[in-house]
C-alpha cells in the first residue's frame, strides 16, 4: 500500500501517536482504530442520552 495523502503534525503529536501504536502497527491501521473508537464512543453517548431522556422529551414511533 502506498501512502495516498501526507497529514501535518507536530513533534508532541507525532511522539504520542508513536507511543500509542503497536509494533508492527502502520500509522494508517492506528488512525483507523482511533476513529473507529471515537465513532464507538460518540455512538455510545448517543444511546446513552436516549437513555437517560425523559419519556415526554422523546417521539413515539408510530409518531415518527
Amino acid at each position: 500500500m502506498s501512502a495516498d495523502k501526507r497529514i501535518p503534525v507536530t513533534e508532541e503529536t507525532h511522539k504520542e501517536l508513536h507511543e500509542l501504536k503497536d509494533p508492527g502497527q502502520t500509522y494508517d491501521d492506528l488512525l483507523q482504530d482511533l476513529a473507529r473508537q471515537r465513532r464507538r464512543e460518540e455512538l455510545e453517548n448517543r444511546f446513552r442520552d436516549i437513555e437517560e431522556a425523559d419519556s415526554e422529551d422523546l417521539t413515539a414511533l408510530e409518531d415518527v
